[in-house]
Parts: structure tokens; C-alpha cells; sequence
């Protein structure tokens, strides 16, 4: 019997055993991990190909009046001669009405008594920096080039020496060069464009700031918008001097009757009464002089876990452009409101959008951050990108997503959930709110037949094109 019951223990424990193994082999992974970590920065660009890098053999007089060029800002790709044709696949690149050396042309063609390839512009002109004894030019200096030679290597040693000269301004777009030969055409792209211009900012010292690490005074500007709430405001700006004595607040501000705001740091911008939510982002962010904006909303209160310096940290060393943190209510409850935006062709009628909550993998070197399209109204972002997109005016009393929509493959968004603002309570009694509170609510929590709704909705199909939205 002790026997029997013996076998039986064994035979529960290796199925145990078993369970566990498979469930471990077969559990659904989670999201991967992305490093978005910036590269160690190059001190000079990769310069392009010399053109003595072959047919060092084949003599060349350099033309005096050709003018140095600089690097293009793409990665440079040359297309191997599956053709007979190489080229460059990319990274061409030259300023309006300048002009620039043509990296990577060269024919790959088996023995014939002569060798010739065409070249063709069509918003500039071609020629060449150099002359190589025993190639025949023709229409050196005009949109088309032919280029002929007896011997290979002189035809391939000239090729190195083609310019290209932009004559049509244009301040960014491309023209499509023609490259072909007996049998075969190829076309590649130059990129016409004036590089962007940087923006550079003021960094600060750590020792002039608030944090450890970074200046967030000279990093940082905290910006929101107001309307009525003025108690809730002043319980914001004193948590924010708790922590940052000295980084600048912008308000914007459509109260009815604007009471005076005052005090270091604090600018208060005045806006026309119920000019709208989105307007008065705008204007806010339109104040802004640090490479960095933090928007909150004026019921938040900062605490200990609103560490500034992390959000910094993240877009400091990331590709991301705004990252978002997590927002506290008073019942202990937290949210980061992590949304993945994604829109399918629809076709002449227009495109359909579909908003899911979660995010599409984790950020590598931030346990706590994740990768999303739409994030909670509590984040750190680059304040050239926010302007980029904009807050449309037209929204006025409800709107949060829409930015995130517009803001699709122009903003790479990320979320935080260790960095946490606390939301002022909400809970009240009808009959100890006061006159301002009743009237914000009737402006913030329109009615379902509102009109500020149905403008919403028109303007969300019709400006973004889309003609059906789900969301899980």
C-alpha cells in the first residue's frame, strides 16, 4: 500500500515538474526591449569616397575653378553593379543653386571596342571636375552628359570627377538623375535641400540647477493652461517652488475676470474669455525659450515622485521626442493612459483610425519606460517638435488625443510610469462648490448635444480624412 502511494506522490510531482516546464516554453512573451539610445557622436560627418580610391594608374587634371563640397547628412549607399550600372542608392545631398560631387558612378561591362554611358538632369546640370585623357565629353555643362572612351578604366576614372550643379531653386525636394548605357538605364536620386538649421540651447550648469545631474531651471519650462481655477493653480505653482524654486512657469490664462498671478519665475499670459483649451496651449508653448516644456494641468501637485531630472534623462540619452509620466488621482488610483495610434488606407473615401490602450515594446536602459503613440496630460518634450505640430485652436473644451493623432510621424512618444504628479481631488459637494467651480463644469463637461462636441467631431473626420474610428 505505502508502495502504491509512493509511485503516486512521484507521478503527481513530475507532472507538476512537467506543467511548469511547458508553461515556461509556451507563456506569450511580452513586448521587446529597443535600445533608442543615441550613438556616440562623430566630432566630423564620414566624408564622401575620394575619387582616387581606383585606376590609380589612369592620370586626371583637376580643374581650378571646381569648389569644395561638403558632406551629404545621409548615410551613403552605392549600388553594386548588378547591372553594369553602379550608383549611389542614397545620401547625395546638395544645397540649393551649389553643387556637388557625384560619389559611386562606374560602368562594369565586359570588353568592347568602346565604352559610353549617358547622364541625364532634370533641375540642374551635370559636368565634370576634372578631365581624363582619352574620354570624349559632350554636353558638358548642360542637363545631359555623355561620356565616351576606348578603355574602361579611363571611362570609369572620369566618372568619379561628375558633378552635378542644382539651377532650379527649390528649397527642398530632389531631382531624378538618369544613368544609363547600351541596354541598361538606371535613375538615382540627388537630395536639394538647405540642411535644417540647429537649435541650439543653453545647457546650464548642474551646480546652478535644481537637480544632481541636470540644470533643470535652464533645461525646463513647466507650462499650463487655466480657466477659472484659481485655487487649484496656486496649489500647483507652490508644489512646483517646493521642488524647483527657480524654473520658469508659463500660464495661459481666459478666465472671465483674471485674478493677478505673482511671483519669481511666473509669467501670465491673458487670453481672450473661453478662447478654448487648445488655443491657450499655444500660446503657452509659444513662450517658451528652453530646449524642454512640461505640460501639466493646473490641478496637479508635484511630490517627491515628480522627479524632473528622469524625464530629462530620457530624452537626454533616447531619440524619443516627448515622454510622458504617470498622473496619481486621490483615491491611489495612477494612470499613464498609454494609447497605440494606428490609421489604415481607406481609400477614396477616406482612412480609418484605431486607438488601443498599451504600448509596442519597452525602452532599453529605462526599466520603467515603454515605447507609445499617446500619453497622459503629464510630459516632458522637445519644444521645437511640439511647435511643430501644434494645438489646433478650434478645439476648445474637449480634446487630448487629437495631438497625438496630429502628431503621427512627426512625434516618437514614450511613457514613464515611475515619475508621478498627483491630481488634485475632484470630490466635492454639489452645495460647497463655488460659483467658479459650478462654471467650469458646465464649460469643461459639456452637454452630449453640445456644440463644442459635434464641431469636435466634424473636425475630426474632416481634417484628418478619416471616415471610421475604433478603438478596444
Amino acid at each position: 500500500m505505502r508502495g502504491a502511494q509512493r509511485a503516486l506522490c512521484l507521478l503527481l510531482v513530475a507532472s507538476a515538474s512537467l506543467a511548469a516546464l511547458y508553461l515556461h516554453l509556451w507563456a506569450p512573451k511580452g513586448p521587446p526591449t529597443v535600445d533608442l539610445r543615441r550613438p556616440r557622436p562623430e566630432r566630423l560627418p564620414p566624408p564622401l569616397p575620394p575619387p582616387a580610391r581606383a585606376y590609380p594608374h589612369v592620370p586626371f587634371r583637376l580643374k581650378e575653378e571646381v569648389m569644395e563640397v561638403q558632406t551629404p547628412a545621409d548615410r551613403l549607399l552605392i549600388v553594386p553593379a548588378n547591372s553594369p550600372l553602379e550608383y549611389p542608392a542614397q545620401g547625395v545631398e546638395v544645397r540649393p543653386l551649389q553643387t556637388v560631387l557625384v560619389p559611386g558612378l562606374s560602368l562594369q561591362a565586359p570588353a568592347r571596342n568602346r565604352y559610353q554611358v549617358n547622364l541625364t538632369a532634370s533641375l540642374g546640370t551635370l559636368a565634370v571636375a576634372a578631365e581624363v585623357e582619352g574620354v570624349a565629353l559632350r554636353g558638358e555643362g548642360q542637363a545631359h552628359l555623355s561620356l565616351a572612351a576606348a578603355h574602361l578604366d579611363h571611362l570609369n576614372r572620369q566618372l568619379q570627377f561628375v558633378t552635378y550643379t542644382n539651377t532650379q531653386f527649390h528649397p527642398d525636394t530632389a531631382d531624378i538623375v538618369q544613368f544609363s548605357t547600351d541596354g541598361h538605364s538606371a535613375a538615382f536620386a540627388i537630395r536639394i535641400r538647405h540642411p535644417p538649421m540647429p537649435r541650439l540651447y543653453g545647457p546650464g550648469t548642474a551646480s546652478d540647477g535644481d537637480g544632481d545631474r541636470y540644470n533643470i531651471s535652464a533645461l525646463v519650462t513647466v507650462a499650463t493652461k487655466t480657466f477659472l481655477r484659481y485655487d487649484k493653480l496656486r496649489g500647483l505653482i507652490a508644489s512646483i517652488r517646493r521642488f524647483y524654486p527657480s524654473v520658469t512657469i508659463v500660464v495661459a490664462d481666459d478666465s472671465q475676470r483674471p485674478e493677478p498671478l505673482s511671483g519669481p519665475h511666473l509669467e501670465h499670459y491673458l487670453m481672450p474669455f473661453g478662447k478654448g483649451w487648445f488655443a491657450g496651449r499655444n500660446l503657452a508653448v509659444s513662450q517658451v525659450t528652453t530646449k524642454y516644456v512640461l505640460w501639466v494641468d493646473d490641478d496637479f501637485i508635484f511630490t517627491p515622485r515628480t522627479r524632473l531630472e528622469k524625464l530629462v534623462d530620457v530624452l537626454e540619452r533616447t531619440s524619443l521626442d516627448l515622454v510622458g509620466g504617470a498622473v496619481r488621482e486621490i483615491t491611489g488610483y495612477t494612470t499613464t493612459y498609454r494609447q497605440r495610434l494606428s490609421v489604415r488606407g481607406g481609400g477614396a473615401g477616406g482612412d480609418c483610425l484605431r486607438t488601443r490602450p498599451g504600448f509596442h515594446h519597452r525602452l532599453a536602459g529605462f526599466p520603467a519606460c515603454v515605447v507609445t503613440d499617446g500619453v497622459v496630460n503629464f510630459f516632458l518634450a522637445r519644444t521645437d517638435k511640439v511647435r511643430q505640430v501644434g494645438f489646433d485652436p478650434r478645439l476648445r473644451r474637449v480634446a487630448h488625443l487629437e495631438f497625438f493623432i496630429d502628431g503621427l510621424g512627426v512625434l516618437h512618444v514614450g511613457s514613464c510610469e515611475d515619475v508621478v504628479v498627483d491630481h488634485a481631488s475632484k470630490l466635492a459637494l454639489p452645495w460647497r462648490r463655488s460659483e467658479g467651480e459650478r462654471q467650469y463644469n458646465r464649460y469643461r463637461y459639456p452637454a452630449a448635444r453640445d456644440d463644442s462636441l459635434r464641431l469636435k467631431q466634424r473636425l475630426f473626420f474632416f481634417k484628418n480624412r478619416f471616415k471610421c474610428m475604433a478603438g478596444d
